[in-house]
């Protein structure tokens, strides 16, 4: 099992948990709703950002030739972190032997903990261990500080890694739609960042889409992109994945394994266009009930979760932060797609 402690002392500060891959909406911002958005991850999970994260900032006109190539980034943001990485991510209920101390709370958050800075210390010694964070429209997340946390047991922990025909049937993925019937959060980054791979893979030319599904999700923002098919080359977007054929297009929406990270592997010349596991396992395998005659009644409650009725948003943030760590980013064309969007980008409504 795996369970992190304080450097300082080695005191416990989580339950036993299992390694999983970072979700792409793990630090997502969306909406400005009562409340804050659902933990990114399972309880008894953790996660390891492999990025720079925190202080020392860097403002982007102050960078030297080169380094922000170095830190992973090919397009202009306004600061970029030079901060140590390894930032541990697990669910808020898997935190054990720390607290929140007021006086580390900044002022900077709405209704709750936007997580700045550490917030949260070890109860044993009182070094600043992790940043708790439940602010209006953020994730609800632990995060633990990498200089001054460690791992203290190391094993798979309680949760086995499944293999993909598993997943199909253990993890059903999740719907497009909340009871309220708006989009979930979850696709908006998991679309997003699929968006922002298409665009890299496909160099901005249109796109056809055979999937009515994937098309519903896709097609409206490609469109306002780089404009509706029939205006340009046309390349085509298919699903594949386990339990689908082989893919018979240039490029494929494939899943990433949610636990592992692992990408579905495609046959060159076939383009690959990676998705969260949630999202790519309902376009695959969900389809709308046929029509059934008045005779046959079909209570609400079972009947599938079907697409909200108005357009889609994908999250304008996470595009283009993925897009902006995309070397193709400095194709003219994407790097006009990216310039257009960054005045906006303190809003998901950029498209």
């Amino acid at each position: 099992m795996t369970v992190f402690g304080c450097r300082s002392c080695d005191a416990t500060l989580t339950v036993p948990v299992s390694r999983v891959a970072l979700p792409v909406h793990a630090g997502q911002k969306y909406g400005n709703g009562p409340g804050s958005l659902a933990p990114a991850l399972e309880p008894g999970t953790f996660a390891v950002n492999p990025l720079p994260s925190g202080p020392p900032w860097r403002r982007w006109a102050e960078l030297e030739a080169g380094e922000a190539e170095a830190l992973g980034w090919y397009a202009p943001r306004f600061s970029i972190s030079a901060g140590p990485v390894g930032q541990v991510l697990i669910a808020p209920g898997d935190v054990r032997g720390a607290v929140i101390v007021p006086a580390l709370v900044g002022d900077s958050a709405c209704c709750g903990l936007d997580g700045g800075e550490p917030n949260m210390v070890c109860v044993t010694c009182g070094t600043p261990v992790a940043i708790r964070i439940d602010d209006c429209g953020l994730r609800q997340a632990i995060w633990l500080d990498p200089l001054t946390t460690r791992v203290i047991e190391d094993g798979p922990g309680p949760h086995p890694v499944l293999d993909w025909a598993d997943l199909i049937d253990q993890r059903p993925g999740i719907p497009p739609s909340e009871p309220g019937g708006g989009w979930h959060p979850m696709w908006a980054a998991a679309a997003a960042s699929a968006l922002a791979h298409l665009l890299a893979a496909s160099g901005g030319d249109p796109i056809v889409i055979p999937d009515y599904q994937v098309a519903e999700v896709f097609r409206p923002t490609l469109d306002r992109l780089v404009g509706p098919v029939g205006t340009g080359p046309e390349r085509t977007l298919v699903l594949a994945g386990p339990g689908l054929p082989d893919a018979d297009g240039d490029f494929a929406l494939i899943p990433e394994h949610p636990q592992t990270g692992e990408l579905w592997p495609v046959t060159p010349p076939v383009k690959p266009v990676p998705l969260a596991w949630d999202a790519w396992r309902h376009l695959a395998f969900h389809r709308a009930p046929k029509p059934v005659g008045r005779s046959v009644p079909i209570p609400p409650e079972t009947l599938p979760a079907l697409l909200p009725g108005y357009r889609f948003e994908p999250d304008g943030q996470i595009f283009l932060s993925v897009l902006a760590r995309l070397p193709e980013v400095r194709q003219p064309g994407l790097r006009a797609i990216y310039d257009r969007g960054r005045p906006y980008s303190y809003s998901f409504y950029i498209f």
